[in-house]
């Protein structure tokens, strides 16, 4: 029998970098998949507080070189590489001069919130993708964590839906307790349309924030997890449309069962 091949895309993962509880959270769902016989692969962006050189990262020259467009704009797109040094990982670093050079994640010293966050989530989603691509390796499940990565099972289910690549890709989302108050522009719907989005597939994102982009990926994933019940944006009834259409489980890494539920979970996903 074929291993299960699973791609997991998120915000950070440790040791690399730990701002939230995302790293934690990420870091051990893989390892614990490999070791069960799963086929593994992972990206994060490589934010600048992430340090090459204690960390090791190279540039993996053959994924290197793709333009990415964001809006009227197209951005260099940089794969970089490294190992999780107490298992046999590797991680791959989407990277790019303008968006992840900066010393900081989401963030500037005063606390100010990123203008482009909502570009830089752009960016490292559609860089996800086409790495993928270049990999040459079909994933069945692509696992996505956090808000940054919220755009990636639309674009799995819109503009890559036959790609040989992804046509058979089930698409889990966790949601977790990293909400901000911010709103974008105007412009963010223009500049997260590709090819086969129209107007009307976008009216999660239209409130330009965090709970926009929460139910955006929630809308299009197979599956939505949250990792804590502290991540219970029911409340705001975000998750309450979705609740009919997707079993919505609460997974807590402080849970025993956590890595046996979503072995259980996976499989049952790819049937």
């Amino acid at each position: 029998m074929a291993k299960i091949k699973i791609l997991y895309v998120s915000s950070e993962i440790n040791p690399f970098l730990k701002s939230s509880e995302v790293a934690d959270y990420v870091r051990k769902l893989p390892q614990s998949m490999q070791e069960r016989g799963m086929e593994i692969r992972i990206l994060v962006p490589r934010f600048g507080i992430i340090n090459e050189r204690k960390n090791r990262l190279h540039e993996v020259v053959r994924l290197s070189g793709i333009n990415i467009p964001v809006g009227d704009e197209e951005k260099p797109l940089t794969i970089k590489v490294a190992s999780i040094p107490s298992a046999k990982l590797q991680v791959y670093f989407i990277d790019n001069e303008d968006y992840f050079h900066r010393k900081s994640v989401f963030k500037d010293k005063q606390e100010k919130f990123y203008n482009d966050n909502d570009e830089r989530a752009i960016f490292f989603c559609k860089g996800v993708i086409e790495t993928v691509k270049k990999l040459g390796w079909a994933p069945d499940i692509v696992h996505c964590n956090d808000w940054m990565t919220s755009l990636i099972p639309m674009y799995l289910k819109t503009t890559y839906k036959n790609d040989p690549m992804f046509k058979d890709a089930k698409t889990v989302f966790t949601v977790f307790n990293t909400g901000f108050e911010f709103k974008f522009n105007d412009d963010l719907l223009n500049k997260v349309k590709m090819m086969d989005i129209e107007d009307n597939m976008l009216s999660s994102l239209e409130s330009a924030d965090f709970n926009g982009f929460i139910k955006i990926g929630a809308q299009y994933s197979d599956l939505v997890t949250k990792a804590s019940k502290e991540a219970d944006i029911n409340v705001n009834g975000l998750l309450k449309e979705f609740e009919e259409s997707k079993k919505i489980n609460v997974i807590e890494a402080n849970n025993g069962n956590y890595l046996d539920s979503y072995y259980e979970i996976y499989n049952e996903l790819v049937g």
